[in-house]
């Protein structure tokens, strides 16, 4: 394919690093976002991709900061021109029980995940539209669609991520542009640790957890030619758990 440019948040590990290995595999240049000090980890992972021989750029901001992610973001933009894709990937949990649960535990979850959304899509969707083509990918889960205890921040997060895509998915689609969301279920990553993994395998249908890249290969569907016609829609990759 012509080169196209994906925009990967909170590429580093787990999900993202999935995704920009895959990607990169198919042909896109990704460009890989870190924050904070990362850059080590930032630049080893796109030492990675082009010793695969694929294409990789980086770009640092914290989806949490408006102000960052406009400037980096703007700066890219009149650099490089427009993505073909987003992959809004990055995001955190703070779990506890809602009762239990304090003001920054809330406030943190709220204003990564869900306020990632316009912080990181809001700069560069004008040029997405005036080229009328395009794909934006949010990685929400299965909290966001069925809730989940511990979870009431998180889960409202996820879900309040699904209600956004969907609604600008109705405004976008006329320029040709998709937006769609995935929802993994139980994916091996860090985000995991502490859990009684034996006794969550024993809910899932498929007897597993997933993997990275079974996130990786339907991010990779959704950004390509082929699902053009696929918008405004949520893809549960969980092995069959609902």
């Amino acid at each position: 394919m012509d080169e196209k440019a994906v925009l990967v948040t909170g590429a580093l590990r787990g999900i993202g690093r999935a995704c920009c290995l895959q990607l990169a595999g198919e042909g896109y240049k990704v460009v890989v976002n870190y924050r904070g000090d990362n850059l080590e980890k930032a630049e080893a992972l796109a030492g990675e991709i082009e010793s695969r021989g694929g294409a990789a750029s980086l770009i640092k901001f914290d989806i949490s900061d408006r102000e960052e992610c406009h400037a980096a973001l703007e700066k890219y933009l009149e650099a490089e021109g427009s993505f073909w894709g987003v992959v809004l990937n990055a995001g955190i949990c703070r779990d506890n029980v809602f009762v239990a649960m304090d003001d920054d535990d809330w406030d943190s979850v709220l204003r990564t995940n869900l306020d990632g959304f316009y912080n990181v899509l809001h700069p560069v969707m004008m040029a997405m539209c005036k080229k009328r083509k395009g794909r934006v990918v949010v990685l929400s889960s299965v909290s966001g669609v069925c809730g989940n205890r511990g979870q009431v921040n998180y889960s409202a997060s996820k879900a309040g991520l699904i209600g956004a895509a969907k609604a600008l998915a109705l405004e976008v689609a006329s320029r040709n542009i998709t937006v769609n969301a995935v929802a993994p279920g139980v994916i091996e990553t860090d985000m995991i640790e502490g859990l009684p993994l034996e006794e969550v395998q024993k809910m899932i249908p498929m007897k597993r957890l997933g993997k990275p890249e079974d996130i990786a290969a339907a991010v990779s569907f959704l950004l390509s030619e082929n699902a053009g016609y696929i918008t405004r829609q949520v893809i549960s990759v969980n092995g069959g758990l609902q």
